[in-house]
């Protein structure tokens, strides 16, 4: 248990300092500027609208309704490779023109499971 407590307590504390951007981090808090200062530090973080989030699960709908069948026929190989514990990179090349991070996702954890840490 004690090394435990001290693996949250250290994470806790790298990321409070990279939160309050005490502890820089180039493209997390700290971005390069096209000005040639080695650092430029955000004022504020960036949000999008609604309007460019319900664009965005529009575009992914209709991802899902152009590409249907293709992208389940290429999610059903990547699959039967995993089983059979082949070499996924040229499936998952071919899956990611056409299919979504989630779908890629979601077939790979439910023929290998998802990785859950004991806390």
């Amino acid at each position: 248990m004690y090394q435990r407590g001290k693996i949250q307590e250290e994470s806790l504390y790298y990321e409070t300092l990279k939160h309050t951007g005490e502890f820089p981090i180039i493209g997390v808090n700290t971005f390069l500027s096209s000005k040639g200062s080695p650092t430029v530090l955000p004022g504020e973080v960036i949000r999008s609208t609604d309007e460019e989030k319900q664009f965005q699960i529009q575009k992914v709908a209709n991802q899902h309704t152009f590409f249907g069948d293709r992208s389940e026929a290429l999610l059903a190989r990547m699959q039967e490779k995993a089983i059979a514990n082949e070499n996924l990179f040229a499936e998952l090349m071919e899956a990611c023109k056409v299919c979504t991070l989630g779908q890629i996702t979601e077939a790979l954890f439910s023929v290998g499971g998802q990785y859950r840490r004991n806390m």
